[in-house]
């Protein structure tokens, strides 16, 4: 009897440790540690079962693939640090502006850029807000398309490569990064293309929701716009093509590829004469905060899993799992319903490492390709960027808004964005090839 509530016990309290709002990654631990006493009262484990712990964790740290994390985070962090991805949106900007929803369309594009430069949510979304959310405003675009079309661009990182989301869902899974790189850039580019095809919508039934900017505003010389065309944005572009090529045609790793964009990335900023002691400092610490956190995590739930499957929790969630109606779908429907409704609650992060080391062994079972069941979920997470009330790209929005832009504005402006993402989301499923090409 034991044997068969250890298992769900620990899950619901990691669940209500998780939803009192304490940290995820003690959360993880805690609650691993805390049952591990059970686990040993009732002799499914003696405390030598702990002497794993120290190789995993170690086999944590040293963990080639997850590398990439900080290269990939540092890359992005500098190009906003140094105001470069603020060029780029400008530059696109004045290509688009002419046209009615032009700034809007200028907004995904650079969204789209940025997530392939940068794979930081934060970063894309406050330079964006700083920079075209007032545009768009004073030129009399809708509070809740702007502000929505903002938000929903910048969570394009989580999905288009090189997203630190897919890093870690490839260490969580057992598959290859590069591999779920490339099976997720049609997606990525299929959720860009109907933002995009949205925004044309507005612009053309809803005209005044989405403006032309002013002539005074785009009348730009020819000789002057082609420039900052090749002085701003063929640099980013060439750096993109790099790492994403060096990745694609397997001549390095993503490690490796992360760490020559973050080299470019100083590259860029110092032929800009914008690489200072400051800006690299910040970087850094940003850097720092966001890998350490992955790692704890990480170690988190490393503890989490141990005594999970010491307690035979992970035979109760297989058997759960295998035993849905529908077989693989009925899993592919659950894993997505649950993902989705945690994205609700809870950072993407933490999402990964409470639910993927369950579902993921159930899935490869069934016989379900592994790098096509990571994009779906990397794709469902991208939501979680999105859906109140703690949707983060809206926090961040809103944290470098006018007053004049209320939160309920941009929850308005977000709905259709999410509801575009999960109609991407199915038609991935229905068309498995978009991934598996």
């Amino acid at each position: 009897m034991t044997e068969s509530i250890l298992g769900p016990l620990m899950f619901l309290g990691l669940l209500i440790f998780v939803f009192s709002g304490y940290p995820v990654a003690f959360s993880l631990a805690g609650t691993g540690l805390f049952f591990s006493i059970f686990g040993i009262l009732y002799g499914y484990f003696d405390i030598t079962f702990f002497n794993t712990l120290p190789e995993r964790i170690f086999g944590v740290m040293s963990n080639y693939v997850l590398l990439a994390v900080p290269f990939f985070i540092f890359m992005g962090t500098l190009l906003e640090k140094s105001r470069l991805a603020e060029d780029l949106l400008t530059t696109i900007g004045m290509l688009f502006g002419p046209i009615r929803g032009g700034v809007a369309i200028a907004v995904v594009l650079v969204g789209t850029l940025l997530a392939a430069a940068t794979g930081v949510v934060g970063a894309s979304v406050v330079a964006m807000g700083l920079i075209s959310l007032p545009v768009m405003l004073r030129y009399g675009y809708s509070k809740e398309l702007a502000s929505g079309v903002i938000c929903a661009s910048g969570t394009l990182g989580q999905i288009i490569p090189p997203s630190v989301v897919l890093v870690v869902l490839g260490d969580q899974l057992g598959v290859s990064v590069g591999d779920l790189f490339i099976g997720a850039l049609f997606p990525g580019l299929l959720i860009s293309g109907m933002y995009i095809l949205y925004v044309i919508g507005i612009a053309i039934f809803k005209p005044r929701m989405a403006p032309a900017l002013p002539k005074e505003i785009r009348n730009i010389p020819l000789n002057k716009l082609l420039k900052r065309v090749v002085f701003v944005m063929l640099p980013p572009l060439f750096l993109i093509l790099l790492v994403l090529g060096s990745i694609f045609a397997g001549i390095a790793t993503p490690t490796e590829a992360g760490a020559l964009g973050a080299v470019g990335a100083m590259i860029l900023a110092a032929l800009n004469k914008r690489l200072t002691i400051q800006n690299l400092k910040e970087t850094m610490d940003d850097t720092a905060k966001l890998t350490v956190m992955v790692v704890f995590l990480l170690i988190g739930s490393t503890v989490f899993s141990l005594v999970f499957r010491g307690v035979y929790g992970d035979v109760w969630i297989d058997e759960l799992l295998l035993n849905l109606p529908g077989g693989k779908w009925g899993l592919i429907i659950i894993a997505n319903l649950v993902v989705f409704i945690l994205g609700f609650f809870i950072d993407f992060f933490e999402i990964v490492f409470i639910v993927i080391p369950m579902i993921a062994p159930a899935a490869a079972k069934l016989g379900i390709d592994m790098v096509w069941f990571g994009v779906m979920i990397g794709m469902n997470l991208q939501t979680s960027f999105l859906t109140p009330p703690f949707g983060f790209s809206i926090f961040y929005l809103k944290g470098v808004s006018p007053p004049e832009l209320k939160t309920i504005d941009i929850y308005r402006g977000v709905i259709p964005f999410i509801i575009i993402q999960l109609i991407s989301l199915i038609i991935m499923i229905m068309y498995p090839d978009i991934v598996q090409y």
